[in-house]
């Protein structure tokens, strides 16, 4: 992986160094997480690159939150692009470890009186088949608390950990136990992959529609929209669109109007307060 050695030897030094001072998005949450009322169509897009990444999206009744991940020297390290990686910022660190402090202190839900599961979408920037391998590792660790395949049999658990980015589809078809499951593409609709494996279709919303959110949305994309999900509910699909406006303001208060009155299951931003906002007043 270009820039690897780089990247390792910077990561000796801060490990020797480590220990100093942890980052606060580290804290595990046992000293109390504000959670907000669950939003079941709130999905936080880049959730780690918030001030407390999960914790606020939690504090805003996000059910969904996105974390970009990288292999690096054995380590699966939280970062958008491979210069950024902090050893201390591990998928295990920012999302794992403080969900399962989490359930363990409510029951079976993150959040309490909630019946669904929350969605991790683990997005793989780097080798997919290697990056797998050492995710289904971290997951099996933390199985109490996560939903699993056994044998295409979904057992659902408070956590439900999604594959995107650079997935190894044949690699997750052949394992009779899963702690992940496939972000399909729009492509997929139609492939006939069950629900089991492929929970979740998700495309860029600019390569499919080109309504931004000003004036009225044409009909024929709106037609279009409304019958994209419902051919992927009809197949146990959920649906997520990234690349929406995501400014405040009309535009995108009409697209996620939009997006909501399709049943588009998971609405993506990175503005926490705004779309609790814009839900809670739906």
């Amino acid at each position: 992986m270009r820039g690897r050695t780089i990247v390792g030897a910077a990561l000796a030094a801060a490990t020797l160094l480590g220990g100093l001072a942890a980052p606060a998005s580290a804290t595990p949450p046992g000293g109390g997480v504000d959670l907000g009322e669950p939003h079941d169509a709130a999905h936080a897009h880049n959730d780690y690159e918030h001030e407390r990444p999960l914790h606020d999206a939690l504090s805003h009744g996000f059910t969904s939150v996105e974390a970009d991940v990288w292999l690096v020297d054995g380590e699966l390290l939280v970062a958008h692009d491979l210069v950024d990686v902090d050893p201390a910022r591990t998928l295990e660190s920012l999302y794992l470890d403080p969900l399962q402090d989490l359930v363990r202190g409510r029951g079976r839900s993150v959040y309490p009186g909630w019946d669904g599961s929350l969605q991790l979408l683990i997005d793989i920037k780097s080798d997919g088949e290697a990056t797998y391998a050492a995710i289904h590792e971290a997951l099996a660790e933390h199985g109490r608390i996560m939903t699993r395949s056994v044998h295409d049999r979904v057992r659902t658990g408070p956590v439900t950990a999604v594959i995107s980015g650079n997935r190894p589809l044949e690699t997750m078809k052949a394992q009779p136990v899963r702690y992940a499951f496939y972000d399909g593409r729009s492509g997929d609709l139609g492939s006939g992959l069950p629900a089991s494996l492929m929970p979740l279709v998700s495309d860029n919303w600019t390569r499919l529609f080109t309504w931004q959110g000003v004036g009225e949305m044409p009909a024929a994309e709106r037609e279009r929209l409304h019958a994209f999900v419902d051919q992927a509910h009809a197949a146990g699909y959920r649906v997520r669109f990234w690349a929406t406006p995501d400014q405040p303001g009309a535009a995108r208060d009409a697209m996620w109007t939009e997006l909501a009155d399709a049943g588009v299951d998971h609405i993506n931003t990175d503005d926490l307060p705004g779309l609790d906002t814009f839900l809670t007043h739906r």
